[in-house]
C-alpha cells in the first residue's frame, strides 16, 4: 500500500507540471497585454515599452515559462493587479471561504442521498423510490446559478425567511479571530454564539443551493448500487440464514455498494469545487472563485492561474484520498497496490 501511494504521488507531481505547462501557455496565448493594464489607459507606448522589458515579456516562451516556475517552486504565484497583495496570500485568505461552503454543502449532500437512495432501492416502486427519481431528476435539470437565484426570490424577497445574500456576515456583525478560517469552527472556538448564529444563516442558502446540485449523482448511484447488491447471491444467502433486515441492508448489501458511492462522491466534490465559482457570485461569497472571475474580467493573469494551479492541486489530492479510502474500504485494493 505505501508503495502504493508513493507512486501515486509521484504521479501527482508529473500531472500537476503538465497542467502548470497548459495554464502558462493558454494565458500566454489569451489576447491582451498585460503591460498595457499595468500601464494604465493614459499610457505612451514608451510607458508599455517599459514594462514590457521589466517584466521581461518580450523573452522567448519558455524562458518565460522557465522563469514562471522558478518564481512557482519557491512559491511565488505573482502579484495581483487589481488588489496589489500576492496572489498566494489572496489564495490562503480566501480559500476556507470556499472550503466552508463546498464542505457544507457536500454533508448535507450526503446526509440526503445517501439514506434516500438506500430507502429507495429497500423499496422500489414506492413513493420514496419516486421522490429519489424526482430529486435526482431535479438536480441534473436545474442550473446552480439559477437554484440559487430562485431560493433568494422566494426565501429572501419574497418570505423574508433568510437573510440577505451578501457574503458570509451581516453588516451587524464581525468576523471571528481567525484560527481556521472557517467561521463557524472559528465563532465556536471564540465562544462567540451570536455570530455563530448570524455566519450559520448566511451559509443556509448557497449550501442548500450547491447540495441540490450533488443530491442528483449521489442518490442515483447510492440507489443503483445498493438494488445491485440487494440482488446478489451473498445477500440472498443472508437473508436465508435468517439475519435480520437491518443487518442485511446495512453491514451486507451497504458495505459492498459503498465503492462506487465513493468514486460519485469523490466526482461530485470536483464538480462542486466548480460550481462553487457561479454560487459565490450569486451570493457574493468571498471565496476564491469569485477573486479569478474578478481577476479574469480585469485581464488580471496572475490571480486565474494561481487559481487554476489551486484547483488541480485539490483535485489531484482528492483522488489520491479516494485512493486511499478504497484500500481501508476494500482489502482487495490493498492486495492488489
Amino acid at each position: 500500500m505505501i508503495a502504493y501511494i508513493v507512486r501515486r504521488l509521484l504521479s501527482t507531481i508529473v500531472v500537476m507540471a503538465v497542467v502548470a505547462f497548459v495554464v502558462f501557455s493558454l494565458l500566454y496565448l489569451t489576447p491582451g497585454d498585460p503591460a498595457a493594464v499595468i500601464a494604465g489607459d493614459i499610457a505612451t507606448d514608451e510607458d508599455i515599452r517599459l514594462i514590457h522589458a521589466r517584466l521581461g515579456l518580450d523573452d522567448p516562451f519558455l524562458v518565460q515559462f522557465g522563469r514562471w516556475l522558478w518564481s512557482l517552486a519557491h512559491g511565488d504565484l505573482g502579484t495581483s493587479l487589481s488588489t496589489g497583495q500576492p496572489v498566494l496570500s489572496e489564495i490562503l485568505t480566501r480559500l476556507p471561504a470556499s472550503a466552508e461552503l463546498t464542505l457544507s454543502a457536500l454533508l448535507l449532500s450526503v446526509a440526503i442521498a445517501v439514506p434516500l437512495g438506500i430507502v429507495a432501492s429497500v423499496r422500489p416502486g414506492t413513493w420514496i423510490d419516486h421522490l429519489c427519481r424526482i430529486v435526482a431528476t431535479a438536480g441534473v435539470s436545474l442550473p446552480v446559478f439559477f437554484t440559487g437565484l430562485l431560493l433568494v426570490y422566494l426565501l429572501y424577497y419574497l418570505a423574508g425567511w433568510a437573510p440577505a445574500p451578501l457574503g458570509r456576515l451581516d453588516v451587524f456583525n464581525s468576523a471571528p479571530t481567525r484560527w481556521t478560517g472557517f467561521y463557524l469552527i472559528d465563532s465556536l472556538l471564540a465562544g462567540d454564539f451570536a455570530t455563530f448564529r448570524a455566519a450559520f444563516a448566511q451559509l443556509i442558502l448557497p449550501a442548500v443551493t450547491m447540495a441540490i446540485f450533488a443530491l442528483a449523482p449521489l442518490a442515483r448511484i447510492t440507489r443503483a448500487a445498493m438494488l445491485a447488491a440487494l440482488s446478489s447471491d451473498f445477500v440472498r444467502t443472508a437473508r436465508a440464514s435468517g439475519l435480520s433486515r437491518r443487518r442485511v441492508v446495512y453491514v451486507y448489501a451497504f458495505r459492498n455498494a459503498v465503492l462506487p458511492i465513493i468514486t460519485t462522491l469523490g466526482m461530485v466534490f470536483s464538480f462542486m469545487l466548480g460550481a462553487n465559482v457561479l454560487v459565490e457570485k450569486v451570493f457574493a461569497w468571498p471565496g476564491i472563485g469569485s477573486f479569478a472571475i474578478e481577476a479574469l474580467i480585469a485581464s488580471d493573469y496572475a490571480p486565474v492561474q494561481g487559481f487554476v494551479l489551486t484547483m488541480a492541486l485539490l483535485y489531484v489530492l482528492l483522488n489520491l484520498t479516494i485512493d486511499m479510502v478504497y484500500g481501508f474500504v476494500d482489502p482487495r485494493v490493498r492486495l492488489a497496490a
